[in-house]
């Protein structure tokens, strides 16, 4: 666990370096004054927290502080709190429901996003836990999202559904979940298409694929999880909006954090949609992803820990 907060410190030390210094620029020469707080609540706009979550954030900070003296590390523990506050409710681990055989996932997200090394890890994860877990390629139309998973596959000993190249979508998923009940395996993984420069396309895919899949268990997908990359900060706001639009998104993985000065963005999907987010990533490593602990994030966020 020590491992994973240093991974986690240095994954958010772009975010924490650039608060902490402009927390200690804005409290050099005064008491917490408005123009103190506004200073603020624009350090936490900087960090792709949102204005509206910001201002919350900042409006309860300062509620019993104006005008009295506070050092830059109290300022930092007290919005740390803060924020762990916002994100307790939505830290919410993957939970498989073992009356399904298989539970299925349908994971979507924007290409690029780290969809299908997501998927691996989250192979890694489930079977470390006991789970047999088999992946389905249904993101056809990219040979290298399909070569991609069946590597992910061989690394952790996961079988790898895969069709023909330019197959249907929706064909390669049915195939897989016949194959996952034959099977008896506890997880099927189901890697999309994210192409939204043709929504109604996409919509259609992902339609599709939920369809056939309820030709087969008509409780289908049990969860639909989003990947999204820090790294886009608020335009991972307008992709929620967008794949919320297609299928219901039960759940989130926030990849890429240690690429970014932008981690307040995780805060930022709280305030606005309070989806549960399963867990984050912090590298490219198989162990650099974990499930989402709010009170490690924010201590490390604001670097008050």
């Amino acid at each position: 666990m020590n491992d994973w907060l240093s991974r986690l410190k240095s994954g958010l030390s772009k975010t924490s370096s650039r608060l902490s210094e402009g927390i200690a620029d804005v409290l050099t020469r005064r008491k917490l004054d408005a123009e103190a707080l506004h200073q603020l609540e624009e350090l936490l706009v900087q960090a792709d927290m949102g204005a509206v979550t910001a201002a919350k954030i900042i409006a309860a900070f300062g509620e019993k502080r104006l005008d009295k003296d506070i050092t830059s590390q109290e300022v930092k523990a007290a919005l740390a709190q803060q924020i762990a506050e916002i994100l307790r409710p939505i830290a919410q681990p993957l939970v498989i429901d073992k009356s399904h055989k298989p539970h299925v996932i349908l994971v979507v997200g924007v290409n690029g996003n780290g969809k299908t090394t997501t998927i691996g890890k989250l192979a890694h994860s489930l079977k470390q836990q006991g789970h047999k877990v088999m992946l389905a390629a249904a993101d056809t139309f990219r040979a290298a999202a399909v070569e991609q998973l069946k590597v992910w596959g061989e690394r952790t000993k996961c079988e790898v559904v895969a069709g023909a190249e330019n197959a249907d979508p929706a064909s390669v998923a049915y195939q897989a979940l016949e194959k996952a009940r034959a099977a008896n395996a506890d997880v099927l993984l189901i890697d999309t298409a994210g192409r939204l420069h043709n929504k109604a396309n996409l919509m259609e895919e992902l339609k599709k694929i939920i369809k056939v899949l309820r030709k087969l268990d008509d409780s289908a997908p049990h969860s639909v999880i989003e990947v999204l990359d820090a790294t886009t900060g608020q335009n991972a706001l307008a992709q929620v909006e967008t794949f919320k639009s297609m299928v219901q998104v039960t759940g989130l993985v926030v990849t890429k954090l240690d690429g970014t000065a932008r981690g307040g963005i995780v805060v930022a999907l709280a305030g606005r949609f309070g989806l549960p987010v399963h867990a984050i990533g912090v590298g490219e490593g198989i162990e650099d992803f974990r499930a989402f602990e709010p009170d490690d994030f924010a201590g490390n966020l604001l670097a008050a820990v």
